[in-house]
This record gives C-alpha cells, sequence and structure tokens, in this order.
C-alpha cells in the first residue's frame, strides 16, 4: 500500500478531526481509554499545524495516518532513564491510523517513514509514550525495537516512555 507523507494544512482540520473522533470511538469499544474529547483536541490540532509539526499520511488521497514530530516532551519525561540521554532526539507525538485502514501495517510503515526521515538528519534517537493498557500500540513499538525506559502518569492512567536509537541503524 503506498502511502504519500506530506505536511498537514489548514484545509486538512476537519477531516483530521474526524478521524480522532473516529479514532477514540473505536479504542473506546476495545476497551482502550487514552483519548477522549479532551485530547486531542482542534487547538491541538491547529497548533501543530502552525509549528508544521503535523503529517498526513494519505492512501489514495484519503488520509489513513497522521502524526506529529517535535522535540517537546512534557516533564513527566524526566521520569525515562533514557539510554542515550545526550542524544539529538525527536518525538513521536498523536500517532493516530484512521480506522478504515487499521491492520494494513499503515503504523509500522509510518514508524519506518520516520525513522527513515529522521536518521537522515542528525536526529540520533526517537522518543515517544504508549499507553500501557492498549496492547496494539506496545506491539508495534516493541516490534520496532522501542525500549521501555520509565513511565508518566497523565489523566487518563499510566504511559510507558520509550525509546530507539537510530544512528547506524
Amino acid at each position: 500500500m503506498k502511502i504519500n507523507y506530506q505536511k498537514a494544512s489548514f484545509n486538512n482540520i476537519s477531516e483530521i478531526m474526524d478521524i480522532i473522533r473516529y479514532a477514540v470511538r473505536n479504542m473506546e469499544q476495545e476497551r482502550i481509554y487514552q483519548w477522549d474529547e479532551l485530547y486531542p483536541a482542534e487547538k491541538d490540532i491547529i497548533n501543530d499545524i502552525n509549528n508544521g509539526e503535523l503529517y498526513v499520511g494519505r492512501v489514495n488521497e484519503k488520509i489513513a495516518v497522521i502524526y506529529v514530530i517535535n522535540s517537546y516532551c512534557d516533564e513527566e519525561y524526566n521520569n525515562g532513564e533514557w539510554q542515550n540521554p545526550n542524544a539529538n532526539y525527536q518525538i513521536v507525538h498523536r500517532l493516530c491510523v484512521h480506522p478504515d485502514f487499521q491492520n494494513n501495517g499503515i503504523a509500522k510503515a509510518t514508524m519506518q517513514h520516520i525513522e527513515t526521515e529522521l536518521c537522515q538528519s542528525d536526529v540520533e534517537a526517537i522518543r515517544l509514550d504508549a499507553f500501557t493498557e492498549n496492547p496494539y500500540a506496545l506491539k508495534l513499538y516493541q516490534n520496532l525495537g522501542y525500549s521501555i525506559v520509565g513511565y508518566a502518569d497523565w489523566r487518563k492512567g499510566r504511559f510507558y516512555l520509550m525509546e530507539k536509537y537510530i544512528k547506524g541503524n
């Protein structure tokens, strides 16, 4: 399945918010309560677009996946015992596959795309957090070689802090 990645634009906001609402409903049916009507909110998406950090992946012109890449992290990231504490890193936020495209390898392909793109720059490591009650996300990241280095407790529960060193891979 060919995925075309590009930075999101303000024209994409409605479609992105529909994907998020659809994904929240889908996760709740699976008893995964990591997102809700408060997060991620439209203001988060607008801010991501303003900062040039939100990307969309399209399959046949339809947005199949969204994600954010930046170096911003909450204070709770200080709880991580980062394997490469001095590495130049980026953080993946709000990775979300449209439920119509799930179980087709989109998330894996997107993470591999992110790793390839960042590895070609001066980024040495990728960090992220994954909800401890989302078995799909945990399996994805662990299968891709991400290590659990700590945890953060947020409004919706506990999240693992994860890291992968990508330079030289």
